[in-house]
């Protein structure tokens, strides 16, 4: 017998019942960013491998050790996407779109990491993310973090989510820290771990966010970055924050926050919960107003963005908010018996489907009597069944039947969207 080929470790399937429950969070995104006047682009998910490394940064973990690389048959380079603000970036620079023009844009789609995978991360993830282009003042960052806020609300998990902030300041600005740092951390490498160690000089901010306690102890007596930021950066933070709070929307200063992408600029941000465990980063970002024109595009093309791991938040959805979770994928689940009520019942189904495009219905296909077809509508999740026997069909009847009280009643087909939409609401 021929050995079963299985999925590639951390490369899940999400089946029917599972993407339902994506699509429900989805379409709350999107709706959300639609308010806003965020428009969807869609990029390749594989790019040139050079895209990623002036991008991201050749001594990031991400380029050094997690990107699916491999060479073409024309012997090109080319890498799965492992985030896709890269991808935007190049994307608006080939189609001429951030030309003194400003761009509010979103994407949705899978990632490709080589990290061990566990609970809430995979080696092909799924992040929903905001890049906005031509804007260059805090107030655009203000919105981003207003929008991921409203978001918290529409699910439901508000309450367990904070905002926590830093400023990074300018790349000389973090030229500056960045000795400074190593200094410190020159003292004391005997305290470091190996993969601190390892980045001390190639990447030494990524030491601030170590998650080994006692580098933790130590930092608390490290240089700050704050003294080092470039007044410009700093009058920046201070009108970010101080539009956060006008708007009610509370946050932490975090001076350990870095993010681990070499493109970050001035405001760096993450939304955190301790609902998940040790993977407590919801959605994260900050300004890049370098990259533009890093990869080619034109110079001083401010850009500010975020991402946001699907299966972490639909996780985080599952544990704060299971009624949201639980939501049926059928409303309505249509039963018929006996002769010609099969076509009636198709018939029906797409009356209702024209009345009422929002309404899920199930049509019962599989024949059996009604005792096991209510046992399928049962099973589906409805909350009404449809009931046409011999005699509804021939009176242009239809028995509607509530599936969590029981009580039922007959109506005139006609009348039956109009119920519905009460018995729905």
């Amino acid at each position: 017998m021929a050995k079963n080929i299985q999925a590639i470790r951390g490369m899940n399937d999400y089946l029917p019942a599972e993407t339902a429950l994506w699509q429900r969070i989805e379409d709350s995104l999107k709706q959300v960013l639609g308010s806003y006047g965020y428009g969807e682009i869609r990029t390749p998910i594989v790019e040139q491998t050079s895209l990623f490394k002036r991008a991201i940064g050749e001594v990031t973990d991400v380029v050094e050790k997690e990107m699916y690389t491999f060479e073409d048959r024309n012997g090109d380079s080319l890498t799965l996407r492992p985030e896709n603000t890269a991808g935007c970036v190049r994307a608006g620079i080939e189609h001429g779109i951030l030309y003194n023009q400003e761009q509010r844009l979103w994407y949705v789609g899978p990632m490709f990491r080589h990290e061990r995978p566990q609970k809430g991360r995979y080696r092909q993830f799924h992040q929903l993310g905001c890049e906005v282009f031509g804007l260059k003042g805090p107030d655009i960052d203000v919105e981003l973090m207003l929008m991921t806020a409203r978001w918290w609300r529409v699910l439901g998990i508000a309450e367990h989510v904070t905002l926590e902030l830093n400023s990074i300041g300018s790349l000389d600005a973090r030229a500056r820290y960045r000795e400074a740092l190593i200094a410190f951390l020159e003292q004391h490498k005997d305290q470091l771990d190996e993969d601190c160690l390892r980045r001390m000089y190639t990447n030494p901010l990524r030491v601030l966010d170590s998650k080994n306690p006692q580098v933790q102890v130590l930092l608390d007596d490290a240089p700050i970055l704050t003294a080092y930021l470039d007044d410009e950066s700093r009058a920046h933070f201070n009108e970010l924050c101080e539009l956060l709070t006008q708007s009610g929307i509370p946050y932490k200063i975090n001076p350990r926050l870095v993010r681990g992408l070499d493109y970050y600029n001035r405001t760096v941000f993450e939304w955190v919960t301790n609902s998940l465990g040790s993977q407590g980063t919801v959605c994260a970002g900050g300004r890049y107003d370098g990259m533009v024109e890093q990869l080619g595009g034109p110079a001083n093309t401010p850009a500010v963005g975020f991402a946001m791991g699907l299966e972490r938040l639909i996780l985080l959805v599952q544990a704060i908010n299971p009624e949201f979770a639980a939501l049926p994928s059928v409303d309505v689940y249509l039963i018929s018996s006996g002769v010609g009520t099969q076509s009636a019942a198709m018939q029906l189904a797409e009356r209702l489907r024209d009345d009422m495009p929002q309404l899920k219905v199930m049509t019962n296909y599989s024949g059996g009597n009604f005792k096991k077809q209510f046992t399928r509508a049962d099973k589906s999740g409805a909350r009404v069944a449809l009931v046409l026997g011999e005699n509804e069909v021939a009176a242009g009847e239809v028995v509607v039947k509530n599936l969590t009280s029981g009580e039922q009643e007959t109506l005139m087909q006609a009348d039956v969207a109009a119920r519905l939409a009460t018995l729905l609401g």
